[in-house]
């Protein structure tokens, strides 16, 4: 089953690879969508993709690369979205 989902991260998460290491993982998962830096110092995660790659992409979303920190992850169901490949915008 393909499902699709936002994430908005928060904490010492620009400036430490998390939007590029994210992209790797996420291409590793075969999971489809974006890794964007907000304005407000955190980073926005679109992802669809099979349910168990999506739960395996959370877990990793929270650990992310070494120098980040994660403090705090919102999660939210979008409709599902036909995307090709996974950028960092």
């Amino acid at each position: 089953m393909r499902t699709c989902k936002r994430y908005t991260i928060s904490g010492r998460v620009q400036g430490v690879w998390y939007r590029a290491s994210t992209l790797e993982r996420a291409q590793t998962l075969g999971i489809t969508g974006h890794a964007r830096n907000l304005d407000d110092g955190g980073v926005e995660v679109l992802a669809c993709g099979h349910v168990d790659m999506m739960d395996e992409l959370e877990a990793w979303l929270w650990q992310g690369p070494p120098l980040a920190k994660v403090e705090h992850i919102e999660s939210v169901d979008i409709a599902p979205r036909n995307i090709t490949g996974f950028s960092t915008a």
